[in-house]
């Protein structure tokens, strides 16, 4: 009676246990397919995140990169649709049906005036002047692509039920893609979305980010000779100038959370003719929606000020404007326990003498390569326009080590290494923590329950509203090549 009251326990045991454990080895087979995949079509990663980084185009004439990428996931079998929300290098990749219903960002924009050759320790521009990948996004947007393709190919070779997203993102330098993807409605129906960004470090960033304005403001005044009749003459510069010279007093009486910068792309023809049109481009951050926007109109009174001074007229153009970065701690968990198990990214000796080369020249430790995985950990001061999709849906980024330590991101540092076996490194452990993480979201309904539980506290009461005019259309750059 004894021993069959026993095995009767260890019977009942082994029913309520081994659906778990079942289920548990069933992820982890998963899990090592999607990493599988990525190891296996690393070349094609490779070439591809090569061609992107050869391209280096800047925002939102991103044709090459977009076609490139978008071709790519269509080829494996995402459907593709292109030119969303009046922009035609964003574009959105499904594959799958049902619930969850999972999102990946993608980007793939460059900065201007980057321009830098591959895997050299000094700065040598390619080109002079023209643009190059110095924040890595010749990198992300492969890993995302890599990540959403390692996760299809799991997901058809065992049928499981689900839908990947793969957004593709333009112009997130100047923050306006994901600005006007969400104000076209792009990422609604998401139950969770996961970012990436090359960095120096390996981390899942629990930060948030700054809200952001980016706006133009343009003089109009009256053109005369510099010399023989100036009084006839309105300085469009003049007020540039003023307005300029305002926003840095204004600094003194500001909160130390505020950022307020500017350029001057159109400051006059010739210094013996008054300039009747000149124009400055700012970007003013805070902490938060709320808090830009009260700058942002302090601001403006500033520009109405320097128009009054100089009796022109002037016009303000707002870009783009973004929230800070609401982040999701169930889904930063979900990156940050699959980062560790991916593990991150090893060098070479060779890689690490490489980095301490280019931190020398910058004047830094030489700390090298980061190869730990670090704890949760605030980005900084910046903006993004993922901030946007945070607050349409439960979101959280990761990092992973693509150029050295404390070696300064937007600069010829992060493009030389971005474009060699440096940034591939980190590209791939990307796509690995993407794919797995996808894995644990479509084997575990509870992520997506917790996930949006702590999303709806969070904003309840709120209510997403783009700080850009509803009937307002990206400003598209003219288009070089055609």
């Amino acid at each position: 009676m004894y021993n069959r009251n026993i095995s009767t326990l260890s019977l009942t045991f082994f029913l309520l246990i081994c659906p778990a454990v079942f289920a548990q080895n069933q992820t982890g087979l998963y899990k090592e397919q999607s990493i599988a995949w990525v190891e296996a079509n690393k070349p094609m990663l490779d070439e591809a995140s090569m061609a992107i980084w050869n391209f280096a185009e800047i925002g939102l004439a991103e044709y090459k990169s977009a076609e490139y990428l978008a071709d790519m996931l269509e080829r494996d079998g995402f459907s593709v649709e292109r030119g969303v929300a009046d922009m035609p290098t964003a574009f959105v990749a499904t594959y799958g049906f049902g619930k969850p219903v999972i999102g990946i960002l993608a980007e793939y924009d460059a900065l201007p005036g980057l321009s830098q050759k591959a895997a050299t320790s000094s700065k040598v521009p390619v080109a002079v002047g023209k643009p190059g990948h110095g924040c890595g996004h010749n990198l992300l947007g492969v890993a995302s692509a890599g990540g959403a393709m390692a996760l299809k190919a799991v997901m058809k070779k065992n049928n499981l039920s689900g839908t990947i997203k793969l957004f593709g993102c333009p112009a997130e330098e100047t923050v306006v893609g994901k600005v006007y993807m969400a104000k076209a409605g792009i990422f609604d129906g998401l139950d969770i979305c996961l970012d990436w960004h090359p960095y120096n470090s390996n981390v899942v960033d629990l930060g948030s980010s700054k809200a952001m304005n980016n706006f133009e403001v343009t003089f109009y005044g009256k053109t005369a000779h510099g010399s023989s009749d100036p009084w006839n003459g309105r300085s469009a510069l003049d007020a540039v100038e003023l307005m300029n010279i305002g926003v840095n007093f204004l600094r003194e009486h500001t909160e130390p959370t505020a950022r307020m910068h500017y350029v001057i792309p159109d400051a006059g023809m010739a210094p013996n003719v008054v300039p009747d049109y000149a124009r400055v481009w700012y970007f003013v951050r805070e902490k938060d929606r709320k808090s830009v926007e009260e700058l942002y109109a302090r601001v403006l009174k500033i520009a109405d000020g320097a128009a009054t001074m100089t009796e022109t007229t002037h016009k303000v153009y707002l870009i783009t404007g973004v929230y800070n970065k609401l982040v999701n701690r169930v889904v930063a968990k979900l990156l940050s326990d699959n980062l560790q198990l991916v593990g991150a990214p090893q060098f070479t000796e060779e890689q690490q003498k490489f980095a301490k080369q280019l931190q020398r020249n910058f004047d830094k430790e030489e700390k090298g390569l980061n190869t730990d995985i670090e704890e949760f950990k605030p980005r900084g001061s910046g903006s993004t326009d993922v901030a946007e999709v945070s607050w349409l849906t439960p979101t959280a980024s990761f990092w992973t080590t693509c150029w050295p330590v404390e070696t300064p991101s937007h600069s010829w540092s992060v493009v030389t290494c971005s474009g060699s076996d440096i940034g591939l490194a980190g590209m791939a452990v990307a796509a690995k923590t993407f794919a797995t993480a996808g894995v644990d979201v479509l084997t575990d309904p509870s992520i997506v329950e917790k996930a949006q539980a702590e999303f709806r506290k969070k904003t309840k009461g709120f209510t997403y509203k783009s700080a850009v005019p509803n009937d307002q259309k990206p400003r598209l750059p003219i288009r070089e090549d055609r």
